[in-house]
């Protein structure tokens, strides 16, 4: 099992379940049943999936090289973060809470 302060992060979020639908190398984080983020910690740097409103994932993109498209992912919605520190520690937190809202968000009042 990984121990790293990324995943005690991810699983300290309401509700959060992690799974291995994809293989061994990929943690899937879900709330509700929902992906809200995908790492691979076996990466070099670790690299991290997150959802994003699709004008949010733009500016990120933009302001950080470590920001790319979602990786096997839908472009629009998803930006995969390179664990590089090039990106404000508060302000990736803060990408993981946004992924983690979009998901319970988009959950049936009875999920929430």
């Amino acid at each position: 099992m990984i121990t790293h302060p990324l995943r005690d992060y991810l699983l300290g979020k309401p509700h959060t379940t992690e799974e291995h639908p994809f293989g061994p190398e990929n943690w899937v984080y879900k709330v509700g049943g929902k992906i809200f983020a995908i790492v691979s910690f076996l990466d070099d740097p670790v690299t991290i999936n997150l959802k994003c409103d699709p004008d949010d994932a733009i500016v990120l993109r933009q302001m950080y090289t470590a920001v790319q498209p979602g990786y096997h992912m839908n472009k629009k919605h998803w930006n995969t973060v390179t664990l590089n520190d090039s990106i404000p520690e508060a302000e990736f937190y803060a990408m993981i809470d946004h992924s983690y809202r979009l998901i319970v968000q988009s959950l049936p009042k009875s999920k929430r």
